[in-house]
């Protein structure tokens, strides 16, 4: 059995302003329409897990990104279940998926006022080991009017983007007889020409000595199986991507989740499934998995693991064939925030949950350390006789690119924009958007709009897990 799935760079539009006046969805509020787009303002979807090209940046202009120590306009939130998985966007509408009891949502709204299209559920008994959060991880994907969403139990769905109509499903740890892991699916589904494609990390058959299929292609439209690719390799929690090397494309796929013994790494393949690099890159420590998606930079690629794992670069040749260039465990060893490429450097959270966390740069030429900031501030908690004041930092949070500027959002809800200098990284706006633990889900922005996750109960002000707009529209 297989999988395909690739990613959907999609034309760059302005779509239409949306109804005016909140929407009757239960659990929505609306605050205030948006500003209107910039005259010759760039906007474009963001369809995928880490937007279209799974990299992070975010090519909208012009962005508001001075906003003070006052959070941006909230244009519209909206009360969810449990889940750590990104909103998308395309054509003005946004899907999310989210679990509330037995059951998975996936929700298509309006993107500009949060009101509800329609919405597909499907049962999801997984009960995890190390989170009471059981929702959904894996992002879906926005590609040729399809949704693909990959539940955290394994359920695989295809729906009609018009719709939500189910065009096909099937459970793929069932399937390929795959346990939950540590965490559940986490990986987000790829879209790669008309293949749905994903590390499914198939164990041994019955009375077999190896894996597979470790990575595989279904068809976009039936689901039938195309091609299935690796027999060595598990699951993890990081999403395959697609990438243009040496003038063709490649997936690359980290892959390595509970296995004995710990094994995995980054596997480069064609699009037609055959593995042309192999290349080890895995903790020796068994409870752990490998988290952050590889980070193409040209014929390059960059990846980080934690667990006394750190950073490696791997040169790619015009054949797919990947040669280490370096590789250092004292380097970046991020759990599962993915890096982003930019301006010649990679860049990222260097941070451990309730701890300092730093935004910090790296060369990719030779894995030197640049710059490094830490960010911490404090924050106004509680009302009243119960209001106090808490040291936060970014702790373990996620860093994307737009407009010129570096985005990153904290584990308990801080959004700081900065700009990149030579020596270090200088700050724009510092925001408090919430307090509530697990803030880990990367941001989005769309249209000129900026979405949220709130994943946890706010602290202090008790507020709900909420999905959250606002407005980062420039002049």
């Amino acid at each position: 059995m297989t999988i395909a799935a690739s990613i959907c760079a999609l034309a760059f539009l302005v779509p239409q302003e949306p109804p005016a006046g909140p929407a009757p969805t239960p659990g929505l509020t609306f605050h205030a329409a948006p500003r209107p787009l910039a005259e010759g303002a760039i906007t474009e979807d963001w369809s995928s897990f880490l937007g279209p090209r799974r990299d992070g940046i975010c090519r909208e202009a012009p962005l508001r990104s001075d906003f003070g120590s006052t959070a941006p306009p909230l244009v519209w939130e909206l009360e969810r279940g449990d889940g750590f998985a990104s909103p998308v966007v395309a054509d003005g509408r946004l899907v999310f998926t989210h679990r509330v009891g037995r059951e998975v949502h996936v929700d298509c709204h309006d993107a500009f006022s949060g009101q509800r299209i329609w919405r597909h559920s499907f049962p999801c008994s997984y009960s995890g080991r190390y989170f009471d959060n059981d929702g959904p991880r894996a992002t879906p994907t926005i590609a040729r009017g399809r949704v693909v969403v990959h539940g955290v139990g394994g359920r695989l769905v295809v729906l009609d983007f018009a719709t939500g109509k189910e065009l096909w499903g099937v459970n793929t740890n069932e399937a390929m007889d795959v346990g939950r892991g540590y965490f559940g699916v986490v990986s987000s589904p790829l879209v790669v020409g008309d293949m749905v494609v994903q590390n499914f990390g198939a164990p041994p058959s019955s009375g077999g000595s190896s894996w597979g299929p470790c990575v595989g292609a279904l068809d976009l439209e039936t689901g039938e199986p195309r091609w299935g690719a690796g027999d060595q390799w598990g699951p993890s929690c990081a999403s395959p991507v697609l990438a243009t090397i040496g003038g063709e494309e490649r997936i690359l796929v980290i892959a390595g989740g509970e296995t004995r013994p710990p094994v995995g790494g980054l596997l480069i393949l064609t699009t037609e499934g055959k593995i042309t690099t192999r290349y080890p890159f895995r903790s020796r420590t068994t409870l752990s998995v490998n988290g952050p998606s590889p980070v193409p930079m040209g014929d390059s690629v960059f990846l980080t693991a934690a667990y006394n794992v750190g950073s490696a670069v791997v040169d790619v040749d015009e054949d797919g064939k990947g040669e280490e260039r370096w590789r250092d465990r004292r380097s970046l060893a991020l759990e599962f925030a993915t890096p982003i490429f930019v301006e010649g450097k990679i860049v990222a959270v260097d941070g451990v949950s309730g701890r300092a966390g730093a935004l910090v740069a790296i060369d990719p030429k030779s894995g030197e350390e640049q710059i490094r900031t830490s960010l911490t501030f404090d924050q106004e908690v509680g009302e009243g006789d119960r209001k106090r004041t808490l040291s936060t930092s970014l702790g373990k949070g996620t860093v994307m690119a737009a407009d010129g500027v570096l985005w990153a959002l904290g584990d308990t809800g801080q959004l700081v924009t900065v700009k990149q200098g030579e020596e270090d990284f200088e700050v724009i706006s510092q925001a408090p958007l919430f307090y509530a633990a697990e803030t880990w889900t990367p941001p989005v922005i769309c249209n000129g709009l900026l979405y949220v996750c709130q994943n946890n109960r706010g602290r202090g002000d008790g507020s709900p897990r909420r999905l959250l707009c606002y407005d980062v529209r420039g002049e």
